[in-house]
């Protein structure tokens, strides 16, 4: 069947089919207002590494945030390479035996920990602005 037929047997107006355009076009709409909008580059949370109980470094943890790594490494040699990317962090390699922490993959909600427990090492992520875990919404 034609197109032309088929307008002619729906009785559809020839205004009609702009007017659907018109609908579908603006359906789009949303998409393009809210993909306009830049996300702010504010943490909202962190993740604290500690080693032994001392805190060795704090990292900011935001959505869009390019992927970077960093390596600790304790004075007998032993060492844990750990990867930021977005708002999650993970061990991405270790030379412990057992491999636990880096089997655990990425961590991204408030009160979530990762442990190393042959290197003493623990990853927590907390809310930036010291409020409670039951505080925030999820």
């Amino acid at each position: 069947m034609r197109v032309k037929e088929f307008i002619k047997q729906s009785h559809l107006k020839p205004w009609d089919g702009v007017i659907v355009f018109l609908l579908i076009l603006s359906s789009f709409l949303p998409i393009v207002v809210f993909g306009m909008q830049k996300i702010p580059e504010t943490a909202d949370k962190q993740a604290i590494l500690r080693v032994d109980g001392e805190e060795i470094r704090t990292f900011d943890l935001y959505e869009g945030q390019e992927a970077y790594t960093f390596l600790y490494e304790d004075p007998h040699g032993d060492y844990n390479l750990l990867e930021i990317k977005d708002d999650q962090i993970r061990i991405k390699e270790a030379d412990c035996g057992d491999q636990i922490c880096v089997r655990r993959g990425w961590a991204s909600k408030h009160g979530e920990t990762i442990v190393c427990l042959p290197h003493k090492l623990v990853i927590e992520i907390q809310a930036k602005d010291g409020s409670e875990i039951g505080d925030l919404d999820y």
